[in-house]
């Protein structure tokens, strides 16, 4: 099927949380083939997490508009990518294709050892998303489960600073606001926490989150708290990596902590908990019977404390 040092190719789009979810299919692929050359086509943002993380060995980006005349029937496709395509062995896909157009246009550039993966997990099987997602890889006779997504390599042998005070991140914000705690929940946090003299608070979020994260900042001494926006994944993960704790809901944000290995307090809302909930060694998930505004800042700080240990703990 493949000789030791062939090549490999992983097709994922999808937001950050989704690649970070897919990250065990390079972990085993990684294990299985340690010799081959594996490679991402992916949204340059996200995709070449796996090559800093060194589960990849190198990222190209599927947003090259030579790329759409794969999705047209009949093509023609462009020279260029059927040259590229050629390279590989085996090529993974987790791309939408329900017509099997991509895969029709993809055989054109030889024969490979085509596999196709869901693009989203069917939440009707109730499982871990990415047992999913690993699950196409058992056609290489590769049976695996229960992997956790690891970006520890990203952040090296760094580790924290010696300090006295305890830097907690926050990301008050998601995809959707049904996800988010309520704006009143995040604000009696945060004013349990004004009079903490031994906390730093780091809050971080993208373009379309910056109320929310204002949010924090107006309740804080200006010299507690930071605000990173629309960092770049890297940074971002430098920074999570510095701190102590974690807060946040279902979102991208909190798959990243969580595959940092940074503890972890997640507030979760509507979605499917068996199917999407962030996984770590370190990962507390808070749900409420009354939904996410059933969940007390008591609880969190419990939590939170829980998961600093007695000599860090604050509030």
């Amino acid at each position: 099927m493949i000789d030791r040092k062939g090549k490999i190719l992983v097709i994922r789009g999808g937001a950050i949380g989704d690649f970070i979810l897919t990250l065990p299919v390079f972990q085993a692929l990684k294990k299985y083939f340690p010799q081959t050359e594996l490679e991402v086509l992916g949204y340059p943002k996200v995709a070449k997490l796996a090559v800093e993380a060194g589960w990849a060995n190198q990222a190209r980006s599927i947003e090259d508009p030579g790329l759409v005349r794969f999705f047209a029937p009949r093509g023609p496709v462009p020279p260029e990518w059927l040259h590229y395509f050629s390279q590989f062995d085996i090529i993974i896909s987790y791309l939408f294709d329900p017509d099997e157009i991509f895969k029709g246009n993809i055989s054109h550039s030889g024969k490979h050892h085509y596999i196709h993966g869901p693009h989203r997990p069917d939440e009707k099987l109730n499982i871990h998303a990415i047992d999913s997602l690993l699950k196409p890889l058992e056609k290489l006779a590769v049976y695996e489960s229960g992997w956790l997504p690891d970006l520890s390599r990203l952040i090296g042998t760094q580790s924290k600073p010696e300090r006295k005070t305890v830097r907690i991140a926050m990301h008050p914000g998601s995809g959707s606001p049904m996800k988010n705690w309520p704006t009143e929940r995040w604000t009696e946090l945060i004013q349990q926490l004004t009079d903490v003299s031994n906390l730093e608070i780091l809050v971080v979020g993208g373009e379309a989150e910056r109320e929310l994260c204002d949010l924090i900042p107006n309740h804080l001494p200006e010299d507690k708290c930071q605000v990173f926006m629309n960092q770049p994944l890297e940074e971002l993960s430098r920074s999570l990596a510095d701190c102590d704790a974690f807060i946040g809901h279902d979102s991208g944000i909190s798959h990243l902590a969580a595959a940092l290995g940074v503890p972890a307090v997640i507030l979760w809302g509507p979605t499917n908990l068996n199917v999407w909930r962030p996984v770590g060694k370190h990962v507390t998930i808070i749900e409420s019977d009354n939904g996410l505004p059933g969940i007390s800042p008591r609880q969190v700080l419990r939590e939170l404390n829980r998961l600093l240990g007695n000599e860090r703990a604050i509030g």
